[in-house]
Protein backbone atom coordinates (compact mmCIF):
# COMPACT_ATOMS: atom_id res chain seq x y z
CA UNK A 1 0.00 0.00 0.00
CA UNK A 2 2.77 2.42 0.93
CA UNK A 3 4.58 1.60 -2.31
CA UNK A 4 1.57 2.64 -4.34
CA UNK A 5 1.26 5.86 -2.38
CA UNK A 6 4.93 6.71 -2.93
CA UNK A 7 4.68 5.96 -6.64
CA UNK A 8 1.59 8.15 -6.99
CA UNK A 9 2.72 10.99 -4.73
CA UNK A 10 6.50 11.02 -5.00
CA UNK A 11 9.01 13.75 -5.77
CA UNK A 12 7.79 14.32 -9.35
CA UNK A 13 4.25 15.00 -8.15
CA UNK A 14 5.53 17.22 -5.34
CA UNK A 15 7.63 19.33 -7.73
CA UNK A 16 4.75 19.47 -10.19
CA UNK A 17 2.35 20.64 -7.49
CA UNK A 18 4.81 23.26 -6.28
CA UNK A 19 5.35 24.50 -9.84
CA UNK A 20 1.62 24.77 -10.47
CA UNK A 21 1.11 26.65 -7.19
CA UNK A 22 3.83 29.20 -8.02
CA UNK A 23 2.52 29.90 -11.52
CA UNK A 24 -1.12 30.02 -10.45
CA UNK A 25 -0.33 32.60 -7.75
CA UNK A 26 1.96 34.86 -9.79
CA UNK A 27 0.49 34.41 -13.29
CA UNK A 28 -2.89 32.67 -13.63
CA UNK A 29 -4.88 34.48 -10.92
CA UNK A 30 -3.84 38.03 -11.97
CA UNK A 31 -4.48 37.30 -15.66
CA UNK A 32 -7.92 35.74 -15.04
CA UNK A 33 -8.99 38.64 -12.83
CA UNK A 34 -8.36 41.10 -15.66
CA UNK A 35 -10.84 39.31 -17.92
CA UNK A 36 -13.27 38.75 -15.05
CA UNK A 37 -13.34 42.43 -14.07
CA UNK A 38 -13.64 43.51 -17.70
CA UNK A 39 -16.72 41.40 -18.47
CA UNK A 40 -18.40 40.74 -15.09
CA UNK A 41 -20.19 43.41 -13.04
CA UNK A 42 -22.03 42.56 -9.81
CA UNK A 43 -21.82 38.88 -10.67
CA UNK A 44 -23.36 39.27 -14.15
CA UNK A 45 -21.81 39.06 -17.60
CA UNK A 46 -21.85 42.59 -19.04
CA UNK A 47 -20.77 43.45 -22.56
CA UNK A 48 -22.65 46.73 -22.77
CA UNK A 49 -20.20 48.55 -20.49
CA UNK A 50 -17.27 47.10 -22.42
CA UNK A 51 -18.66 48.49 -25.68
CA UNK A 52 -19.31 51.82 -23.96
CA UNK A 53 -15.67 52.04 -22.84
CA UNK A 54 -14.39 51.11 -26.28
CA UNK A 55 -16.63 53.70 -27.96
CA UNK A 56 -15.50 56.52 -25.68
CA UNK A 57 -13.58 59.15 -27.71
CA UNK A 58 -10.39 59.00 -25.60
CA UNK A 59 -10.36 55.18 -25.74
CA UNK A 60 -10.84 55.28 -29.49
CA UNK A 61 -8.02 57.80 -29.86
CA UNK A 62 -5.68 55.71 -27.67
CA UNK A 63 -6.44 52.63 -29.78
CA UNK A 64 -5.90 54.62 -32.96
CA UNK A 65 -2.63 56.12 -31.64
CA UNK A 66 -1.37 52.67 -30.63
CA UNK A 67 -2.08 51.38 -34.13
CA UNK A 68 -0.53 54.36 -35.91
CA UNK A 69 2.60 54.36 -33.76
CA UNK A 70 3.13 50.58 -33.87
CA UNK A 71 2.64 50.40 -37.65
CA UNK A 72 4.95 53.37 -38.19
CA UNK A 73 7.67 51.94 -35.93
CA UNK A 74 7.28 48.50 -37.52
CA UNK A 75 7.77 49.86 -41.04
CA UNK A 76 10.75 52.08 -40.22
CA UNK A 77 12.34 49.56 -37.84
CA UNK A 78 12.03 46.77 -40.40
CA UNK A 79 13.64 48.88 -43.13
CA UNK A 80 16.50 50.01 -40.89
CA UNK A 81 17.09 46.56 -39.38
CA UNK A 82 17.02 44.74 -42.74
CA UNK A 83 19.36 47.25 -44.39
CA UNK A 84 21.99 47.13 -41.65
CA UNK A 85 21.71 43.32 -41.40
CA UNK A 86 22.39 43.00 -45.12
CA UNK A 87 25.25 45.49 -44.88
CA UNK A 88 27.14 43.69 -42.07
CA UNK A 89 26.57 40.14 -43.39
CA UNK A 90 26.68 40.28 -47.19
CA UNK A 91 29.06 43.11 -48.09
CA UNK A 92 32.73 43.96 -47.57
CA UNK A 93 31.93 46.81 -45.18
CA UNK A 94 34.99 47.62 -43.01
CA UNK A 95 35.00 46.44 -39.36
CA UNK A 96 31.82 44.39 -39.81
CA UNK A 97 32.09 42.53 -36.50
CA UNK A 98 32.46 45.78 -34.58
CA UNK A 99 29.56 47.32 -36.51
CA UNK A 100 27.37 44.33 -35.70
CA UNK A 101 28.07 44.70 -31.97
CA UNK A 102 27.41 48.44 -32.09
CA UNK A 103 24.04 47.91 -33.79
CA UNK A 104 23.05 45.69 -30.84
CA UNK A 105 23.83 48.37 -28.23
CA UNK A 106 20.26 49.78 -28.28
CA UNK A 107 19.16 46.50 -26.64
CA UNK A 108 21.18 47.53 -23.58
CA UNK A 109 19.70 51.01 -23.31
CA UNK A 110 16.22 51.77 -21.92
CA UNK A 111 14.07 53.42 -24.59
CA UNK A 112 12.50 55.87 -22.14
CA UNK A 113 15.95 57.24 -21.23
CA UNK A 114 16.60 57.70 -24.94
CA UNK A 115 13.27 59.53 -25.21
CA UNK A 116 14.34 61.75 -22.31
CA UNK A 117 17.58 62.59 -24.13
CA UNK A 118 15.80 63.44 -27.38
CA UNK A 119 13.36 65.60 -25.46
CA UNK A 120 16.38 67.60 -24.23
CA UNK A 121 17.76 67.82 -27.77
CA UNK A 122 14.66 68.44 -29.91
CA UNK A 123 11.91 69.95 -27.78
CA UNK A 124 10.65 72.99 -29.73
CA UNK A 125 11.50 75.68 -27.16
CA UNK A 126 14.40 74.35 -25.08
CA UNK A 127 15.96 71.56 -27.14
CA UNK A 128 19.69 72.10 -27.61
CA UNK A 129 19.70 71.21 -31.32
CA UNK A 130 16.70 73.44 -32.06
CA UNK A 131 18.22 76.28 -30.05
CA UNK A 132 21.51 75.92 -31.94
CA UNK A 133 19.76 76.27 -35.28
CA UNK A 134 17.65 79.22 -34.09
CA UNK A 135 20.17 81.12 -31.94
CA UNK A 136 23.38 80.44 -33.90
CA UNK A 137 22.27 79.75 -37.48
CA UNK A 138 19.37 82.20 -37.50
CA UNK A 139 16.46 79.82 -38.15
CA UNK A 140 13.06 81.34 -37.34
CA UNK A 141 11.45 78.08 -36.20
CA UNK A 142 12.59 74.78 -34.65
CA UNK A 143 13.90 72.31 -37.22
CA UNK A 144 12.02 69.40 -35.61
CA UNK A 145 9.33 68.95 -32.97
CA UNK A 146 9.94 65.75 -30.98
CA UNK A 147 6.46 65.91 -29.38
CA UNK A 148 4.77 64.44 -32.46
CA UNK A 149 3.87 61.08 -33.95
CA UNK A 150 6.97 61.32 -36.14
CA UNK A 151 9.16 62.06 -33.11
CA UNK A 152 7.85 59.09 -31.13
CA UNK A 153 8.22 56.78 -34.14
CA UNK A 154 11.78 58.03 -34.72
CA UNK A 155 12.86 57.37 -31.13
CA UNK A 156 11.18 53.96 -30.85
CA UNK A 157 12.75 52.90 -34.16
CA UNK A 158 16.21 53.61 -32.73
CA UNK A 159 15.67 51.11 -29.91
CA UNK A 160 13.48 48.45 -31.56
CA UNK A 161 15.13 47.91 -34.97
CA UNK A 162 17.56 45.29 -33.47
CA UNK A 163 14.63 42.81 -33.37
CA UNK A 164 14.72 42.69 -37.17
CA UNK A 165 18.50 43.16 -37.34
CA UNK A 166 19.18 40.03 -35.25
CA UNK A 167 16.65 37.84 -37.09
CA UNK A 168 17.69 38.90 -40.60
CA UNK A 169 21.46 38.89 -40.03
CA UNK A 170 21.20 35.34 -38.65
CA UNK A 171 19.22 34.19 -41.70
CA UNK A 172 21.60 35.88 -44.15
CA UNK A 173 24.65 34.32 -42.51
CA UNK A 174 23.15 30.83 -42.83
CA UNK A 175 21.82 31.24 -46.35
CA UNK A 176 23.05 29.04 -49.18
CA UNK A 177 24.60 31.49 -51.71
CA UNK A 178 24.30 29.08 -54.66
CA UNK A 179 21.08 30.65 -55.99
CA UNK A 180 22.52 34.17 -55.82
CA UNK A 181 25.73 33.09 -57.53
CA UNK A 182 23.80 31.31 -60.28
CA UNK A 183 21.70 34.41 -60.89
CA UNK A 184 24.83 36.57 -61.00
CA UNK A 185 26.45 34.22 -63.54
CA UNK A 186 23.28 34.44 -65.62
CA UNK A 187 23.68 38.20 -65.83
CA UNK A 188 21.23 39.39 -63.18
CA UNK A 189 22.11 42.69 -61.53
CA UNK A 190 22.30 43.30 -57.77
CA UNK A 191 18.81 44.84 -57.55
CA UNK A 192 17.21 41.89 -59.33
CA UNK A 193 19.07 39.31 -57.20
CA UNK A 194 18.12 41.09 -54.00
CA UNK A 195 14.45 41.48 -55.03
CA UNK A 196 13.84 38.03 -56.46
CA UNK A 197 16.16 35.77 -54.44
CA UNK A 198 17.65 37.24 -51.26
CA UNK A 199 14.55 38.96 -49.84
CA UNK A 200 12.15 36.04 -50.53
CA UNK A 201 14.57 33.64 -48.82
CA UNK A 202 14.85 35.73 -45.65
CA UNK A 203 11.28 37.06 -45.74
CA UNK A 204 10.10 34.83 -42.84
CA UNK A 205 12.88 36.28 -40.65
CA UNK A 206 12.00 39.83 -41.71
CA UNK A 207 8.31 39.31 -40.93
CA UNK A 208 9.07 37.59 -37.62
CA UNK A 209 11.25 40.49 -36.49
CA UNK A 210 8.69 43.02 -37.73
CA UNK A 211 5.92 41.39 -35.70
CA UNK A 212 8.14 41.50 -32.59
CA UNK A 213 8.65 45.23 -33.16
CA UNK A 214 4.88 45.68 -33.46
CA UNK A 215 4.28 43.69 -30.27
CA UNK A 216 6.77 45.73 -28.24
CA UNK A 217 5.68 49.05 -29.73
CA UNK A 218 2.04 48.39 -28.84
CA UNK A 219 3.11 47.73 -25.23
CA UNK A 220 5.60 50.61 -24.87
CA UNK A 221 4.86 53.03 -22.06
CA UNK A 222 8.01 55.09 -21.49
CA UNK A 223 8.61 56.67 -24.89
CA UNK A 224 4.98 57.73 -25.38
CA UNK A 225 4.76 58.92 -21.76
CA UNK A 226 7.84 61.14 -22.12
CA UNK A 227 7.12 62.49 -25.61
CA UNK A 228 3.38 62.12 -26.16
CA UNK A 229 1.38 62.96 -23.04
CA UNK A 230 2.48 66.61 -23.10
CA UNK A 231 0.71 67.10 -26.46
CA UNK A 232 -2.19 64.74 -25.81
CA UNK A 233 -0.82 61.67 -27.62
CA UNK A 234 -1.86 58.65 -25.55
CA UNK A 235 -1.50 54.99 -26.45
CA UNK A 236 -3.22 52.18 -24.52
CA UNK A 237 -0.52 51.72 -21.79
CA UNK A 238 -0.30 55.47 -21.07
CA UNK A 239 -4.10 55.77 -20.97
CA UNK A 240 -4.24 52.89 -18.46
CA UNK A 241 -1.68 54.75 -16.33
CA UNK A 242 -3.57 58.04 -16.52
CA UNK A 243 -6.93 56.44 -15.70
CA UNK A 244 -5.61 54.74 -12.56
CA UNK A 245 -3.51 57.61 -11.25
CA UNK A 246 -5.94 60.44 -11.94
CA UNK A 247 -8.77 58.66 -10.13
CA UNK A 248 -6.66 57.27 -7.25
CA UNK A 249 -7.60 53.70 -8.19
CA UNK A 250 -11.42 54.03 -8.29
CA UNK A 251 -13.51 51.04 -9.42
CA UNK A 252 -14.63 52.79 -12.61
CA UNK A 253 -11.06 53.56 -13.63
CA UNK A 254 -9.91 50.03 -12.79
CA UNK A 255 -12.73 48.62 -14.91
CA UNK A 256 -11.85 50.88 -17.84
CA UNK A 257 -8.21 49.82 -17.45
CA UNK A 258 -9.16 46.12 -17.53
CA UNK A 259 -11.07 46.63 -20.79
CA UNK A 260 -8.03 48.38 -22.31
CA UNK A 261 -5.76 45.64 -20.96
CA UNK A 262 -7.98 43.01 -22.56
CA UNK A 263 -7.57 44.77 -25.90
CA UNK A 264 -3.78 44.69 -25.43
CA UNK A 265 -3.84 40.97 -24.58
CA UNK A 266 -5.99 40.13 -27.61
CA UNK A 267 -3.74 42.24 -29.86
CA UNK A 268 -0.61 40.54 -28.49
CA UNK A 269 -2.20 37.12 -29.02
CA UNK A 270 -3.03 37.95 -32.65
CA UNK A 271 0.51 39.20 -33.31
CA UNK A 272 2.07 36.08 -31.76
CA UNK A 273 -0.32 33.86 -33.74
CA UNK A 274 0.71 35.64 -36.94
CA UNK A 275 4.37 35.21 -36.04
CA UNK A 276 3.91 31.46 -35.52
CA UNK A 277 2.09 31.22 -38.86
CA UNK A 278 4.91 33.08 -40.59
CA UNK A 279 7.59 30.87 -39.04
CA UNK A 280 5.72 27.62 -39.72
CA UNK A 281 4.85 28.44 -43.32
CA UNK A 282 8.08 30.20 -44.21
CA UNK A 283 10.74 27.58 -43.55
CA UNK A 284 12.50 27.95 -46.87
CA UNK A 285 15.57 25.84 -47.54
CA UNK A 286 18.15 28.48 -46.80
CA UNK A 287 20.43 25.96 -45.06
CA UNK A 288 21.51 22.97 -47.10
CA UNK A 289 23.13 20.81 -44.43
CA UNK A 290 26.71 22.03 -44.72
CA UNK A 291 28.61 25.16 -43.85
CA UNK A 292 28.37 27.94 -46.41
CA UNK A 293 30.17 31.24 -46.58
CA UNK A 294 27.91 33.55 -48.59
CA UNK A 295 29.77 35.56 -51.19
CA UNK A 296 30.51 39.12 -50.15
CA UNK A 297 29.25 41.92 -52.35
CA UNK A 298 32.05 44.34 -53.24
CA UNK A 299 30.84 47.83 -52.41
CA UNK A 300 33.73 49.41 -54.33
CA UNK A 301 33.20 53.19 -54.33
CA UNK A 302 30.37 52.94 -51.82
CA UNK A 303 32.50 51.13 -49.21
CA UNK A 304 33.81 54.21 -47.42
CA UNK A 305 30.61 56.33 -47.74
CA UNK A 306 28.48 53.51 -46.32
CA UNK A 307 30.96 52.95 -43.49
CA UNK A 308 30.79 56.67 -42.68
CA UNK A 309 26.99 56.47 -42.85
CA UNK A 310 26.99 53.60 -40.31
CA UNK A 311 29.27 55.54 -37.98
CA UNK A 312 27.06 58.61 -38.35
CA UNK A 313 23.96 56.58 -37.53
CA UNK A 314 25.59 55.08 -34.43
CA UNK A 315 26.85 58.50 -33.38
CA UNK A 316 23.45 60.11 -33.89
CA UNK A 317 21.31 57.40 -32.26
CA UNK A 318 23.60 56.10 -29.49
CA UNK A 319 26.52 58.42 -28.72
CA UNK A 320 24.66 61.76 -29.00
CA UNK A 321 21.69 60.94 -26.71
CA UNK A 322 23.92 59.11 -24.20
CA UNK A 323 26.38 62.02 -24.03
CA UNK A 324 23.45 64.42 -23.67
CA UNK A 325 22.14 62.53 -20.64
CA UNK A 326 25.48 62.72 -18.84
CA UNK A 327 26.15 66.35 -19.76
CA UNK A 328 22.68 67.60 -18.79
CA UNK A 329 23.03 65.62 -15.56
CA UNK A 330 26.15 67.67 -14.82
CA UNK A 331 24.62 71.12 -15.45
CA UNK A 332 24.08 73.56 -12.60
CA UNK A 333 20.75 74.54 -14.17
CA UNK A 334 18.96 73.06 -17.16
CA UNK A 335 19.27 75.19 -20.27
CA UNK A 336 22.76 76.53 -19.61
CA UNK A 337 25.38 76.05 -22.36
CA UNK A 338 27.72 73.06 -22.10
CA UNK A 339 30.81 74.97 -20.95
CA UNK A 340 33.12 74.07 -18.08
CA UNK A 341 31.89 76.75 -15.68
CA UNK A 342 28.32 75.42 -15.95
CA UNK A 343 29.22 71.76 -15.31
CA UNK A 344 29.55 70.09 -11.90
CA UNK A 345 29.56 66.66 -10.27
CA UNK A 346 27.41 67.98 -7.43
CA UNK A 347 24.20 66.60 -8.97
CA UNK A 348 25.58 63.07 -9.09
CA UNK A 349 26.90 63.37 -5.55
CA UNK A 350 23.52 64.67 -4.34
CA UNK A 351 21.64 61.81 -5.99
CA UNK A 352 23.96 59.07 -4.77
CA UNK A 353 24.71 60.22 -1.23
CA UNK A 354 22.39 62.99 -0.07
CA UNK A 355 18.86 62.79 -1.54
CA UNK A 356 16.70 60.12 0.12
CA UNK A 357 14.30 59.90 -2.83
CA UNK A 358 16.96 58.88 -5.34
CA UNK A 359 19.01 56.80 -2.89
CA UNK A 360 15.89 54.84 -2.00
CA UNK A 361 15.03 54.42 -5.69
CA UNK A 362 18.48 53.01 -6.46
CA UNK A 363 18.30 50.70 -3.44
CA UNK A 364 14.76 49.59 -4.35
CA UNK A 365 15.77 48.75 -7.91
CA UNK A 366 18.88 46.83 -6.87
CA UNK A 367 17.11 44.91 -4.09
CA UNK A 368 14.07 44.16 -6.26
CA UNK A 369 16.32 43.12 -9.13
CA UNK A 370 18.39 40.80 -6.93
CA UNK A 371 15.35 39.34 -5.15
CA UNK A 372 13.29 38.76 -8.29
CA UNK A 373 16.31 37.32 -10.11
CA UNK A 374 17.14 34.87 -7.30
CA UNK A 375 13.54 33.75 -6.70
CA UNK A 376 12.72 33.45 -10.38
CA UNK A 377 16.01 31.67 -11.11
CA UNK A 378 15.34 28.93 -8.53
CA UNK A 379 11.63 28.68 -9.35
CA UNK A 380 12.57 28.45 -13.02
CA UNK A 381 14.94 25.55 -12.35
CA UNK A 382 12.19 23.58 -10.60
CA UNK A 383 9.54 24.32 -13.22
CA UNK A 384 11.95 23.67 -16.10
CA UNK A 385 12.95 20.33 -14.57
CA UNK A 386 9.29 19.29 -14.44
CA UNK A 387 8.74 20.40 -18.05
CA UNK A 388 11.91 18.90 -19.52
CA UNK A 389 12.64 15.81 -17.46
CA UNK A 390 9.55 14.54 -15.69
CA UNK A 391 6.73 12.46 -17.09
CA UNK A 392 3.70 13.89 -15.33
CA UNK A 393 0.33 14.73 -16.80
CA UNK A 394 -0.56 18.35 -17.36
CA UNK A 395 2.98 19.72 -17.48
CA UNK A 396 2.17 21.46 -20.76
CA UNK A 397 0.11 23.96 -18.79
CA UNK A 398 3.24 24.91 -16.82
CA UNK A 399 5.04 25.95 -19.97
CA UNK A 400 1.99 27.93 -21.14
CA UNK A 401 1.63 29.78 -17.82
CA UNK A 402 5.37 30.40 -17.53
CA UNK A 403 5.65 31.88 -21.03
CA UNK A 404 2.35 33.82 -20.93
CA UNK A 405 3.70 36.99 -19.24
CA UNK A 406 6.46 37.22 -21.87
CA UNK A 407 3.78 37.82 -24.52
CA UNK A 408 1.65 40.13 -22.35
CA UNK A 409 2.43 43.87 -22.00
CA UNK A 410 3.88 44.96 -18.67
CA UNK A 411 0.94 47.27 -17.94
CA UNK A 412 -1.38 44.25 -18.13
CA UNK A 413 0.73 42.32 -15.60
CA UNK A 414 0.78 45.34 -13.27
CA UNK A 415 -2.99 45.73 -13.50
CA UNK A 416 -3.45 42.00 -12.83
CA UNK A 417 -1.44 42.04 -9.61
CA UNK A 418 -3.30 45.17 -8.46
CA UNK A 419 -6.60 43.29 -8.86
CA UNK A 420 -5.26 40.13 -7.19
CA UNK A 421 -3.33 41.50 -4.24
CA UNK A 422 -5.10 44.65 -3.13
CA UNK A 423 -7.39 42.97 -0.61
CA UNK A 424 -9.50 40.71 -2.82
CA UNK A 425 -8.25 37.51 -1.13
CA UNK A 426 -7.64 39.08 2.27
CA UNK A 427 -4.09 40.08 1.29
CA UNK A 428 -3.41 43.75 0.61
CA UNK A 429 0.15 44.53 -0.46
CA UNK A 430 -0.68 47.48 -2.73
CA UNK A 431 1.79 50.39 -2.41
CA UNK A 432 4.39 48.03 -0.92
CA UNK A 433 7.57 46.61 -2.41
CA UNK A 434 6.07 43.11 -2.31
CA UNK A 435 3.53 43.76 -5.06
CA UNK A 436 6.31 45.00 -7.36
CA UNK A 437 8.34 41.88 -6.53
CA UNK A 438 5.40 39.61 -7.46
CA UNK A 439 4.95 41.48 -10.73
CA UNK A 440 8.67 41.16 -11.56
CA UNK A 441 8.59 37.40 -10.87
CA UNK A 442 5.64 37.01 -13.24
CA UNK A 443 7.17 39.33 -15.83
CA UNK A 444 10.54 37.57 -16.05
CA UNK A 445 9.61 33.94 -15.39
CA UNK A 446 9.84 33.19 -19.11
CA UNK A 447 13.51 34.29 -19.14
CA UNK A 448 14.32 31.79 -16.41
CA UNK A 449 12.40 28.99 -18.11
CA UNK A 450 14.17 29.58 -21.42
CA UNK A 451 17.68 29.64 -19.93
CA UNK A 452 17.18 26.72 -17.53
CA UNK A 453 15.29 24.54 -20.02
CA UNK A 454 18.12 24.92 -22.53
CA UNK A 455 20.64 23.86 -19.85
CA UNK A 456 18.52 20.90 -18.69
CA UNK A 457 18.15 19.61 -22.26
CA UNK A 458 21.90 18.95 -22.20
CA UNK A 459 21.78 16.86 -18.98
CA UNK A 460 21.33 13.21 -19.94
CA UNK A 461 18.74 11.24 -17.98
CA UNK A 462 21.22 8.41 -17.42
CA UNK A 463 23.19 10.55 -14.93
CA UNK A 464 20.24 10.82 -12.55
CA UNK A 465 19.34 7.16 -13.13
CA UNK A 466 22.89 6.10 -12.24
CA UNK A 467 22.75 8.12 -9.03
CA UNK A 468 19.40 6.60 -8.07
CA UNK A 469 20.72 3.10 -8.82
CA UNK A 470 23.64 3.82 -6.47
CA UNK A 471 21.24 4.54 -3.62
CA UNK A 472 20.87 8.32 -3.85
CA UNK A 473 17.46 9.84 -3.22
CA UNK A 474 15.83 12.02 -5.86
CA UNK A 475 16.68 15.11 -3.83
CA UNK A 476 20.34 14.09 -3.55
CA UNK A 477 20.53 13.41 -7.30
CA UNK A 478 19.10 16.83 -8.06
CA UNK A 479 21.41 18.59 -5.57
CA UNK A 480 24.65 16.77 -6.43
CA UNK A 481 24.27 16.15 -10.17
CA UNK A 482 21.61 18.24 -11.88
CA UNK A 483 22.14 21.62 -10.17
CA UNK A 484 25.95 21.71 -10.75
CA UNK A 485 25.45 20.84 -14.42
CA UNK A 486 22.79 23.51 -15.04
CA UNK A 487 24.57 26.22 -13.04
CA UNK A 488 25.61 28.14 -16.22
CA UNK A 489 21.94 28.27 -17.24
CA UNK A 490 21.00 29.48 -13.77
CA UNK A 491 23.63 32.24 -13.91
CA UNK A 492 22.41 33.27 -17.35
CA UNK A 493 18.82 33.34 -16.07
CA UNK A 494 19.85 35.47 -13.09
CA UNK A 495 21.40 38.21 -15.23
CA UNK A 496 18.68 38.00 -17.89
CA UNK A 497 16.26 38.97 -15.11
CA UNK A 498 18.41 41.27 -12.97
CA UNK A 499 19.40 43.76 -15.70
CA UNK A 500 15.90 44.30 -17.21
CA UNK A 501 14.52 44.64 -13.67
CA UNK A 502 17.02 47.43 -12.97
CA UNK A 503 15.70 49.57 -15.82
CA UNK A 504 12.03 48.49 -15.68
CA UNK A 505 9.38 51.22 -15.89
CA UNK A 506 6.14 49.94 -17.43
CA UNK A 507 5.26 47.61 -14.53
CA UNK A 508 6.67 49.73 -11.70
CA UNK A 509 4.98 52.98 -12.70
CA UNK A 510 1.55 51.47 -11.99
CA UNK A 511 2.58 49.83 -8.70
CA UNK A 512 4.93 52.18 -6.86
CA UNK A 513 4.02 53.84 -3.58
CA UNK A 514 5.48 56.82 -1.72
CA UNK A 515 8.52 54.82 -0.56
CA UNK A 516 8.80 52.21 -3.33
CA UNK A 517 9.96 54.20 -6.33
CA UNK A 518 12.41 52.35 -8.57
CA UNK A 519 15.13 53.95 -10.70
CA UNK A 520 12.89 54.00 -13.76
CA UNK A 521 9.97 55.52 -11.86
CA UNK A 522 12.21 58.10 -10.17
CA UNK A 523 13.67 59.19 -13.53
CA UNK A 524 10.19 59.48 -15.02
CA UNK A 525 8.60 61.35 -12.07
CA UNK A 526 11.56 63.73 -11.70
CA UNK A 527 11.26 64.60 -15.37
CA UNK A 528 7.49 65.12 -15.00
CA UNK A 529 8.10 67.40 -12.00
CA UNK A 530 10.48 69.58 -14.03
CA UNK A 531 13.64 68.33 -12.27
CA UNK A 532 15.33 67.74 -15.62
CA UNK A 533 18.92 67.96 -14.37
CA UNK A 534 18.37 65.46 -11.56
CA UNK A 535 16.37 63.19 -13.86
CA UNK A 536 19.26 63.15 -16.34
CA UNK A 537 21.85 62.55 -13.61
CA UNK A 538 19.92 59.57 -12.26
CA UNK A 539 19.48 58.27 -15.83
CA UNK A 540 23.25 58.51 -16.30
CA UNK A 541 23.86 56.50 -13.13
CA UNK A 542 21.34 53.90 -14.34
CA UNK A 543 23.16 53.62 -17.68
CA UNK A 544 26.48 53.03 -15.90
CA UNK A 545 24.95 50.25 -13.77
CA UNK A 546 23.36 48.64 -16.85
CA UNK A 547 26.53 48.76 -18.97
CA UNK A 548 28.65 47.36 -16.12
CA UNK A 549 26.13 44.55 -15.71
CA UNK A 550 26.19 43.77 -19.44
CA UNK A 551 30.01 43.67 -19.43
CA UNK A 552 29.95 41.33 -16.42
CA UNK A 553 27.55 38.99 -18.25
CA UNK A 554 29.78 38.98 -21.32
CA UNK A 555 32.83 38.18 -19.21
CA UNK A 556 31.06 35.35 -17.38
CA UNK A 557 29.71 33.88 -20.61
CA UNK A 558 33.12 34.12 -22.30
CA UNK A 559 34.89 32.45 -19.36
CA UNK A 560 32.28 29.64 -19.32
CA UNK A 561 32.69 29.05 -23.06
CA UNK A 562 36.49 29.00 -22.76
CA UNK A 563 36.38 26.52 -19.87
Amino acid sequence: MSTKTESRFGTPELLFGLSVAVLVIVVAVPMLLIFFNAFWVDGHFNVTDVVKVLRHPETYMALWNSLVLSVGVTITGTIVGTFFAWLVTRTDLPFKKTMKLLFLVPFMLPAFIGALAWKMLLSPRAGYINRFFMDVLGFDNPIFDIYTYAGIILVETMYLFPFVFIQVSGALERMDPTLEESARISGADLFTITRKITIPLVLPSILSGALLIMLYSMAHFGTVAVLGIETGIYNIPTLIYEKIHQSAGSFASIRTATVLATVLVITAAIILWLQNRVLSKGRYQIIAGKSFRPAELKLRGLRVPLFIFCLAYIGFTIVLPTATIFMVGGLKTYGLPFVSENLTFANYNHILFEWDLTRDAIWNSISLGLSSALITMFAGVIISYVIVKMKVRGKGILEFLGMLPFSVPGSVIALGVILAWSGKFGINIYNTVWIILLAYIARYMAFSLKANSAALEQVHDSLVEAARASGATMGQALRDIVVPLVRPGMIAAFFLIFLPALRELTVSVLLYGPTTRTIGVAIYTLNEDGETVYSAALAGIALIIIVLGELLIKRLVTSKNNS
